[in-house]
């Protein structure tokens, strides 16, 4: 079994103006009967910008958030014995009038960017998205 990190980051737009809070995840998503696992997720920032990063903890670490020093006592590190299979995926409203739910789109994250160990060694840069796109398989999310 591995230790591996992961990251993506980039900018979100709505045509011609930054996509802001936009929610974003990076997930594990794994064939068969073993469920798909949440690595981190967020909001794009009031400029459409984000970054995500899939850092595992072993369990009794201490973590800085916000400030606070916080315990962390229940995650546990992210362990395969082969590669983790990260997906971004974006929830949002660009272009979908005032139909229920969110449109979703992913993007598969290329297996370079996965890292053994602890920390990301080069983080996945998706450059700008322009969400008024229609993405192929793109889906609905009611959240």
């Amino acid at each position: 079994m591995r230790l591996q990190s992961v990251g993506v980051k980039g900018i979100l737009k709505c045509g011609d103006k930054p996509a802001a809070n936009v929610r974003v995840k990076l997930w594990d998503e794994d064939d068969g009967p073993d469920p798909d696992d949440l690595l981190d997720q967020g909001y794009t920032d009031a400029k459409g910008n984000f970054k995500l990063q899939f850092v595992p903890l072993e369990k009794g670490v201490d973590l800085l958030e916000n400030n606070n020093l916080l315990r962390l006592e229940t995650q546990g590190s992210e362990r395969e014995a082969t590669n983790i299979d990260p997906v971004f995926k974006v929830y949002h409203d660009c272009d979908d009038g005032i139909k229920p739910g969110h449109r979703k789109v992913k993007f598969r994250i290329p297996s370079s960017y996965i890292t053994n160990g602890k920390i990301p060694k080069r983080i996945f840069d998706i450059g700008v998205l322009n969400l008024e796109t229609i993405f192929a398989k793109e889906e609905r999310e009611f959240l």
